[in-house]
């Protein structure tokens, strides 16, 4: 085995990736072997590190040097004086945004050290497309463990007693649906994986499977074990292609290494995986609708009972947990049951994914144990929101939950608390918003998004959503009518109560959430026809106060339909009725003489 000196360590999750890390990568090979270090020092490709909006990031070892936002062209000058001199390149590590002191570990940074990483433990450390790197990191073993040592019906036992519930949005209790379907009767049995992450925002799923494919091949090859079952299925959306071109190269180490196929480790024990890549459709994430799409079928919800367990993939028993759950059980099973449910809260154990963004310092993924709060979520971990605005709402849940306000940021973040808030857990995206957000257009946003995406198939969804739809358009284009609230809020509890699926009992959520905590910006909306955050086009207008204009033509000079008027160093004018309200002016106003009424 060849051994380096110093290891380098950059992100190829997709933000990365996006942000030019490829090159970056392809240049440090280049600048290593030109320098004669490649010898000493390899270079190592990893998923997601966490802090996206600082990428490209990089990681080198033994030190543990963390360099954010780097460019191909910063590689030499890291190469020379951090590989080769052996000092640090100050000007590119971390900078705290408060303190501006810069931090050279990573665990020093707030944003990692208050997270704890179980789902996401690999990501970020080893190589994904290298199976030995995650066999190193115990990888298997627990496979190896319950081959060898236990029982289908102790490895449920133990995941029942881990306390784990399903990390897809429902919550509903993990060990409990493998029960189910061990107990179903059936020839044959199926083992399903929902990464059909849909969510604007979201991509917890999608960092696992790009970090750390393995973790949920083992999870489900167990998953297997324990119910029976010799076939698996990965539902991965297209649109992932990194994801998906790492979990073809995982399949095929893993059938080569022996860990999938015939006779796993030499037991009698037999299990494969296949993928089926989804194009998109949102509500393949809905159980049934996505099991419809594996069978080659239109994508649509069924009534539910008979559930999956007893009937699911080709009328045959089948379990469906998604991405997050499935890589919490290697871990379970490895230290234990009574080691996973210490941590987290008493109704939600263990830790939960957030991929935070917004009006947020530190977008990215964050790992934190059930009952932190949203306060210490946004503040503590996430630095907080830009430009010293106010906080207004979070939004958990995606288009399924609902917005919850600032006076609710001590609430403790658990499957329970998040439904009493009117909101839920989902699968994990957290929207921060600030005072300059409108609330009505945020539920008119969810709703245009869940609307579109209806299949169809129930009149509720169908029709309901596009009549909510209206509405809110109508009220955020300064059109709204006394009663529109009443009739909202009558329309919302119809389809919440008679909707065929999850996804569309939940459709109304943003809706009834904001009408729930920001009923006066709706009533703003409607009564004085004016829009308190300042958001909705229709409801605002633009004027130059005279006082703080300086005449220095900035305005005039970016306004595209030359609205702006006015001489050199003496106040201008807008003309409101040629005005498109694009905010370039407002923007770019030094003196704050441009103002939004």
């Amino acid at each position: 085995m060849e051994i380096y000196r110093a290891h380098v360590l950059v992100c190829k999750g997709t933000g990365c990736v996006a942000s030019g890390s490829e090159p970056i990568f392809e240049t440090f090979q280049k600048e290593i072997q030109k320098k004669g270090l490649d010898k000493e020092v390899k270079v190592i490709q990893t998923g997601c590190l966490g802090l996206c909006e600082l990428g490209p990031n990089i990681l080198i070892y033994p030190e543990g040097s963390y360099y954010c936002q780097v460019k191909a062209e910063d590689v030499p000058e890291i190469v020379e004086e951090h590989l080769l001199k052996g000092r640090v390149v100050q000007r590119l590590l971390y900078k705290e945004p408060d303190s501006k002191e810069r931090y050279r570990s990573l665990m020093d940074i707030d944003f990692y050290k208050r997270q704890k990483r179980i789902a996401l433990r690999n990501c970020g450390v080893i190589n994904p497309e290298v199976i030995e790197e995650y066999i190193a990191n115990d990888g298997y073993a627990a496979l190896a463990k319950v081959l060898t040592e236990m029982t289908p019906q102790e490895v449920i036992d133990e995941v029942k007693k881990s306390g784990l519930r399903g990390r897809g949005g429902g919550g509903f209790p993990t060990g409990m649906k493998w029960q189910f379907a061990a107990n179903a009767q059936g020839d044959i049995k199926y083992v399903v994986c929902n990464a059909d992450e849909g969510d604007p925002g979201a991509f917890m799923d999608r960092s696992i499977l790009e970090g750390d494919p393995h973790s949920v091949l083992e999870a489900m090859t167990i998953a297997g074990y324990a119910i029976g079952a010799s076939e698996g299925y990965i539902y991965v959306r297209a649109e992932y292609p990194i994801a998906v071109k790492r979990l073809e190269i995982a399949i095929e180490q893993a059938r080569d290494h022996g860990l999938l196929g015939k006779n796993i480790l030499g037991t009698d024990f037999s299990f494969d995986i296949f993928l089926r890549l989804g194009s998109g459709a949102f509500v393949c994430g809905e159980e049934t609708a996505l099991l419809a799409s594996i069978e080659g079928r239109r994508g649509e919800p069924r009534p539910r009972p008979p559930f999956p367990a007893n009937k699911g993939l080709w009328g045959k028993p089948t379990i469906i947990n998604n991405v997050e759950t499935y890589a919490n059980i290697p871990e379970i099973i490895l230290k234990g049951a009574d080691w996973f449910s210490k941590i987290g809260s008493e109704k939600s154990k263990g830790t939960k994914v957030f991929a935070v963004g917004g009006k947020i310092n530190h977008t990215g993924l964050v790992e934190i144990p059930m009952g932190t709060t949203l306060r210490e979520v946004i503040f503590d971990i996430g630095g907080g929101i830009p430009n010293n605005k106010k906080f207004k709402a979070v939004q958990t849940g995606g288009p399924s939950g609902g917005c919850i306000p600032a006076e609710l940021l001590d609430m403790p973040i658990e499957y329970d608390t998040l439904i009493q808030a009117g909101s839920m857990m989902g699968s994990g995206g957290m929207i921060v918003m600030d005072e300059d957000t409108c609330m009505v257009d945020i539920a008119k946003f969810f709703l245009t998004f869940t609307q579109e995406e209806s299949c169809g198939k129930c009149p509720p969804c169908r029709i309901g959503t596009k009549r909510m739809l209206e509405i809110l358009e109508r009220i955020t284009n300064g059109e709204g009518r006394e009663g529109d609230i009443e009739l909202l809020e009558n329309l919302a509890k119809s389809i919440k109560a008679s909707a065929l699926c999850g996804l569309g009992q939940t459709a109304p959520n943003p809706v009834l959430s904001t009408l729930r905590y920001f009923r006066d910006e709706y009533e703003a909306h409607i009564r004085d026809k004016k829009c308190p955050a300042g958001a909705c086009k229709a409801l605002i207008h633009y004027e130059i106060v005279p006082e703080k204009c300086k005449g220095c033509g900035v305005c005039t000079k970016v306004c595209p339909v030359q609205a702006i008027s006015g001489e050199k160093r003496q106040p201008h004018v807008i003309d409101v009725d040629k005005c498109i309200k694009c905010n370039s002016c407002y923007d770019r106003c030094r003196f704050g003489a441009v103002v939004k009424i």
